[in-house]
């Protein structure tokens, strides 16, 4: 297998980009960067006010993103990153944006700071897409019981899933897994995640 890869795993809120990263970490011997969620000092008053809180919310995800890029940079280990700042901004802050909650000011303030950042970056070797039906991430954010998220609007999760599967379809510069989390519990179906790790191994081999 490739020495040392950049593996970033993608997905909707809910969908369990956290704990795949770290089975995957495991299997690998990779080192993990997170999102930063639970220490994020906008997201609750994002969740309150999205219309207020919306720009600040993304432009604290997209340095904070920025800076876990400037240390895979500068990593000899391999890496597997929770979340990458492409999702950030073709899909959670384009959805603001054409939500109007973002405005177009903020917008092209924030597409002119992300088009710049992205130059100076390593991209990933492989992106795990790991997707789920709306229903299926309702049902795992209720069930990690985080109090920002017990709000969390339904159709603002489906319009991301919606952005998710597009991007997906029109995406050619990266090399992409997707993975159909619906029926997957990763602690229990071993065949599966075998499989799944199997199929990295296979995809990073290709290039």
């Amino acid at each position: 297998m490739k020495k040392n890869p950049f593996i970033a795993v993608a997905g909707n809120i809910g969908v369990g980009k956290t704990t795949f990263s770290e089975k995957i970490s495991e299997k690998f011997g990779l080192e993990v960067h997170y999102e930063s969620v639970d220490d994020n000092p906008y997201l609750s008053d994002f969740y309150g006010d999205m219309n207020r809180w919306s720009f600040n919310l993304q432009i604290y995800f997209l340095q904070h993103r920025f800076e876990g890029h400037i240390n895979i940079n500068k990593s000899n280990n391999g890496i597997i990153q929770d979340r990458t700042i492409y999702e950030d901004f073709s899909i959670f802050a384009y959805n603001l944006y054409k939500m109007k909650i973002m405005s177009k000011r903020d917008w092209n303030t924030y597409q002119n700071l992300f088009n710049n950042m992205v130059q100076f970056l390593r991209k990933p070797d492989i992106i795990i897409y790991l997707k789920a039906s709306t229903d299926t991430l309702i049902n795992r954010i209720k069930n990690r019981n985080r109090d920002f998220e017990k709000d969390i609007d339904e159709v603002y999760l489906h319009r991301l899933n919606i952005y998710y599967k597009e991007w997906f379809s029109k995406i050619e510069n990266f090399n992409v897994l997707e993975i159909d989390t619906n029926n997957f519990n990763i602690f229990k179906d071993k065949e599966k995640l075998d499989k799944i790790c199997n199929d990295i191994k296979n995809k990073l081999n290709k290039l």
